[in-house]
């Protein structure tokens, strides 16, 4: 990715921001961060849309420790960076999911509890959106696990009303590819933190990532074909 190339992105996160008033006036927004390159990349887009942005609203970094041993010196170099306050939530998530409960398919009660943890992380600072780091592809890889293993067709929205918080939850980067993720995270030198899960790479969002990237081999078009399919569809109606 060239640095000409950073009008394009950003002019795609900015229409999903305003197309679907994610952010505005006044606003809080927690980023939440995993350490890993997207959550990353989130945050460094969302620093440089706040420069050049015609409203004021402020940006909190929020890592969720699991309890594994971390070293988040990185991370809080990186927010210092960005001239964002970083938070840390530490928890006993780890212990609970593969110590006391020993779950035989762990992601789906570790994912709930890193979720709660963000929230409360979030409503403590006083935020009243949550950004994540979900891309076009993680929006695809969704549909097709929901379609595959459920009958369900459907994917996450682009902002979503949390009624039990009272939270918004936004994706601002949703209609940008991972690759352009990737690349980015490549020229900036972001610090990634390795995930310390013992079964990372083993899940069925795994599973559904290579059988997408093995339909776009095929199909190079595919992924934005999809994304103008969902942009089409119900499931990412933008807010009148």
């Amino acid at each position: 990715m060239r640095r000409s190339d950073r009008k394009w992105f950003l002019t795609r996160v900015k229409r999903t921001i305003y197309g679907y008033k994610m952010i505005e006036e006044g606003d809080r927004v927690a980023v939440g961060l995993s350490g890993g390159k997207d959550s990353a990349a989130l945050l460094y887009i969302l620093s440089l849309f706040r420069r050049h942005a015609p409203f004021d609203f402020d940006l909190h970094g929020i890592f969720v420790n699991l309890g594994w041993p971390v070293d988040i010196k990185p991370l809080q170099a990186m927010a210092n960076k960005f001239d964002v306050p970083l938070h840390v939530e530490e928890t006993v998530i780890a212990r609970v999911v593969f110590e006391r409960r020993r779950e035989k398919n762990p992601c789906a009660l570790c994912a709930n509890m890193r979720r709660g943890a963000l929230h409360r992380a979030a409503l403590e600072l006083g935020c009243n959106k949550v950004a994540l780091g979900h891309h076009l592809d993680d929006a695809v890889q969704t549909f097709m696990i929901n379609l595959i293993y459920t009958g369900f067709m459907g994917t996450f929205k682009p902002k979503t009303y949390l009624d039990r918080t009272g939270l918004f939850l936004i994706r601002p980067l949703i209609q940008l590819p991972e690759s352009t993720l990737t690349a980015l995270s490549r020229r900036e030198t972001f610090p990634l933190i390795k995930n310390p899960c013992p079964i990372s790479g083993q899940t069925t969002r795994r599973e559904m990532a290579e059988l997408f990237a093995e339909l776009v081999s095929r199909y190079p078009d595919l992924r934005e074909k999809w994304r103008s399919a969902l942009l089409n569809s119900c499931f990412w109606q933008q807010q009148k």
